[in-house]
C-alpha cells in the first residue's frame, strides 16, 4: 500500500517531494515508512512545526529553529529522527530539502 501512495508523488533526485502542496498525513506515513521511521505523536509535533513554518516562511525550518521554536531539544529529536533530524523531518513532512543540509 505504500508503494501505491508514493506512486502518484513527484520527488527530486534526492528523494523530496517536488510540490509541498500535494502532501497528506497519508503520504507522510508512506514516506516515514518508506525511510524505515515509526512515527509517534512527537514525531507528529515536529511535522506539523515544520509544515506550519514552511507555509510562513517558504523555507523548510533548520534544526536550529525546530529546537528553539519547539518544546524538542536537541538530544530528542536526534532520537526522533537519526541520521540528520531537519532534512528527515522536512522529508516526511513532504518539504524541499532545508538549505545548509549536506
Amino acid at each position: 500500500m505504500t508503494q501505491d501512495i508514493l506512486d502518484n508523488v513527484e520527488f527530486d533526485a534526492e528523494g523530496f517531494m517536488v510540490k509541498a502542496s500535494d502532501w497528506t498525513k497519508e503520504i507522510g506515513e508512506a514516506i516515514a515508512e518508506a525511510l524505515e521511521v515509526e512515527l509517534t505523536d512527537r514525531h507528529w509535533h515536529v511535522i506539523d512545526f515544520a509544515r506550519t513554518d514552511f507555509e510562513e516562511s517558504g523555507e523548510p525550518p533548520t534544526l536550529r529553529r525546530i529546537t528553539k521554536q519547539t518544546d524538542v531539544d536537541m538530544k530528542e529529536i536526534y532520537q526522533l529522527f537519526p541520521d540528520g533530524p531537519a532534512k528527515l523531518a522536512a522529508n516526511i513532512a513532504g518539504l524541499k530539502k532545508p538549505t545548509g543540509c549536506i
